[in-house]
């Protein structure tokens, strides 16, 4: 089938496919359609619960890995500037290992048991933030000497002991904040949550996770404006001005033999594409020795030959495992910190869901299915604290973006994503070949995907009436906050000194958490300053996500529990107040749609309406 034009002009389809139809549900709400093919616009290839062809589950499965890819290398190679580990190459593959390897195990537990829907799980953003606040306090502030490439003995026991009690720290932080996103899942708090976080909320909230980051962009970038600039023009290139374009491949099929099928690969990998371009560009400049070679001169990081032994040194198969950089430390302050992220983290999954829900043909997840989803999402933090990744997962909005580019909106496609991710967590080469990227392409990379984090956050303000002065003041002053105090604690860090030390360490990494300080004044203001639900945008925020059509799908043949363990369950009465299990069938007949049964959802960082998709696949 060849590929179709939205009435905006995006492709309809980044994979010409024959198969079965479903149903999208309609978000056009009380207009009818009048052509064929805006109607063909909502039609599915395979929907949630269908099962393509193995071969199909493959390449769409690594296309999912490669949309992540991004987001998921990002966070360990920024994380390694506040474990004192920039010059260990081996030490970062194995951190880029572990969280490939975390993030597939957390997937295939996330639509197995979770809320079953075709969402992948990666490395959060919004742990990073309180993560790095957490390592920048004077304490754990990395030593002179591991700054310095020729003092850095990689294999010492000084060296070793530096980055690891920083990891433990890290990793209890997160185990023991992960264990407050289980108990909001499974008891169901989820729901009373959603009702006081509202667009004025989220907006300076995300905004400030990708403005707060800026200083590791502009550092990374600096090291070659030349190729970090290069970066960025390729990733634009490829995301905006060709993403219409489809490249012809040779494909083949029993009904129409040996053909050529135009897939849209711009539209679909163009990060991927724009960093593997610059790395070759880099390496050919360095084969020619047309970068400096001396360490004192600029440029000297745009080299791919700085780590040139890591692939050698890296084992071909590593199996990482819990605890494998020692028993892991608590601090108050570090675990406080974490919260905060945890908080903004489960409310970006909600709006996920909905997203995915309607982009896979099925209907609006119930409340048993989204507590069960953040309880599975708090579970997987949980584990990736115990393995060491130095972050937790979440669900990624770029991936549920894809969803609507390929029209392939099958579990088992996320299945085959979470099994290719285990593989390459385990095949140590895999994540050395990722730490020999140059500084410069990161660098690069770091300036558009932030960039778009910090833009989407903003968007969730076309909910909310801002023509209203009340609007416009929480969301400036929730901003500037966000900006101004965690820079003026982060040049002063010895001006909190309340007496009680843990106090201090508290209080130090909230106010210098640019995502906790900008989100609290947002949630403050909004609940206290008057204003209608209108004014707020709590009612054009919620009628975004309803959806009044006709459910594709049962709902629980959906969201049901699986291997029959809803059947086995159902024929228990007490199992209605348990919040995360399916009601029986008696109290799924009450004729009530799915749709009520659906929490308030937010606006997630990559929306699905078509005119965003794109926003979403290039982050």
């Amino acid at each position: 089938m060849a590929p179709e034009k939205n009435s905006n002009g995006l492709d309809n389809y980044a994979f010409a496919r024959d198969g079965r139809f479903c149903d999208l549900p309609d978000t056009q709400h009380g207009e009818e359609l009048d052509m064929s093919m805006e109607s063909d616009n909502n039609k599915l290839v395979y929907c949630v619960t269908d099962v393509p062809p193995w071969y199909l589950c493959i390449i769409l499965g690594i296309q999912h890995c490669l949309t992540a890819f991004g987001g998921i290398i990002a966070i360990p190679l920024i994380l390694s500037q506040g474990l004192c580990l920039q010059f260990d190459g081996i030490t970062q593959s194995h951190l880029i290992s572990t969280i490939f390897f975390v993030s597939g195990v957390c997937t295939l537990l996330q639509v197995t048991f979770g809320i079953r829907l075709p969402i992948l799980q990666g490395g959060t953003f919004t742990l990073l933030a309180p993560s790095m606040a957490m390592l920048s306090m004077p304490e754990w502030q990395c030593p002179a000497w591991t700054q310095n490439a020729s003092l850095v003995n990689t294999s010492s026991t000084e060296f070793t002991e530096v980055w690891q009690t920083r990891m433990r720290a890290l990793q209890g932080s997160i185990m023991v904040g992960s264990l407050f996103q289980v108990f909001v899942g499974f008891s169901g708090l989820i729901g009373l949550f959603m009702r006081f976080i509202g667009p004025l909320t989220i907006a300076p909230t995300i905004s400030l996770i990708g403005l707060s980051l800026f200083d590791s962009a502009g550092t990374s970038a600096g090291n070659h404006w030349g190729i970090s600039t290069m970066t960025i023009a390729l990733i634009i290139l490829f995301s905006q001005y060709l993403r219409h374009i489809p490249v012809p491949f040779p494909t083949y099929s029993k009904e129409k033999k040996l053909h050529t099928s135009n897939v849209y690969v711009f539209q679909i990998l163009p990060v991927l594409l724009g960093i593997t371009l610059s790395w070759l560009i880099c390496y050919i400049l360095t084969t020619y020795n047309a970068l400096p070679s001396e360490p004192s001169q600029y440029g000297y990081l745009a080299r791919t030959d700085l780590k040139g032994d890591v692939i050698s040194q890296a084992p071909w198969f590593r199996f990482p495992y819990p605890g494998q950089w020692g028993m892991p430390t608590v601090s108050l302050a570090g675990v406080i910190g974490i919260l905060a992220g945890v908080i903004s983290s489960m409310i970006e999954s909600v709006g996920d869901y909905h997203a995915c829900a309607r982009l896979s043909g099925a209907p609006p997840p119930p409340k048993h299915a989204i507590n069960r989803g953040i309880g599975i999402e708090g579970l997987g933090c949980l584990l990736a604290g115990a393995w060491g990744t130095g972050n937790g997962t979440t669900s990624y909005s770029e991936n549920v973006g894809a969803l609507g580019i390929t029209k392939v909106g099958s579990r088992m496609v996320i299945v085959a994503s979470g099994v290719l991710m285990v593989v390459m967590g385990v095949f140590g080469k895999a994540g050395a070949i990722f730490t020999t990227i140059p500084s410069p392409v990161v660098g690069g990379m770091f300036m558009v995907m932030f960039g778009v984090i910090s833009a989407a956050g903003v968007s969730n303000l076309q909910y909310a009436d801002m023509n209203s002065s009340r609007n416009i003041f929480i969301f400036g002053f929730s901003m500037f906050s966000g900006l101004v105090i965690p820079n003026w604690i982060f040049k002063n860090p010895t001006a909190i000194a309340t007496g009680v030390v843990e106090l201090d360490q508290v209080l130090q990494v909230l106010l210098t958490t640019s995502m906790f300080v900008g989100g609290f004044f947002g949630f403050m203001l909004d609940n206290t300053i008057p204003g209608s639900k209108h004014e707020r945008g709590i009612l054009a925020w919620n009628k975004a996500h309803e959806d009044e059509s006709s459910n594709t799908l049962e709902s629980g043949e959906v969201y049901n529990l699986p291997f029959g363990i809803s059947s086995y369950l159902s024929s228990s009465s007490w199992i209605r107040y348990i919040p995360f299990c399916p009601p029986s069938e008696t109290d799924s007949l009450d004729g009530s749609g799915a749709h009520t049964n659906a929490l308030e959802p937010k606006q997630p960082l990559g929306h699905a309406e078509p005119s965003q998709i794109i926003i979403g696949v290039a982050m």
